[in-house]
């Protein structure tokens, strides 16, 4: 089943600015609030994140706001920065 038509969170019917979230919308939310914990837990800025790691910001701005979701390469590279920062950045230099 695609997870851009299947509603997770019902519209308020009473509320009509509400709207129903697909269950993809609220895994591209979390997603991108996993990247901007990540993110402050190493304390840069978006340009700065960007930078040292090589993704380009309209891309982590795009992601962090739940819009696009990162490709499979880029979550796997996210995981390696996780849990390897300084020797991911370092690394990344040395190329």
């Amino acid at each position: 089943m695609n997870k851009e038509h299947t509603i997770a969170i019902e519209a308020d019917p009473t509320d009509p600015d509400d709207f129903a979230v697909s269950a993809a919308a609220v895994e591209r939310g979390l997603m991108g609030r996993r990247i901007r914990q990540l993110r402050h837990r190493l304390g840069l800025s978006q340009t700065e994140f960007a930078k040292r790691y090589g993704i380009p910001v309209a891309n982590i701005r795009q992601y962090e706001i739940g819009r696009n979701m990162p490709p499979p390469a880029v979550q796997s590279f996210l995981k390696v920065i996780a849990a390897e920062p300084e020797r991911t950045a370092a690394a990344l230099l040395a190329a």
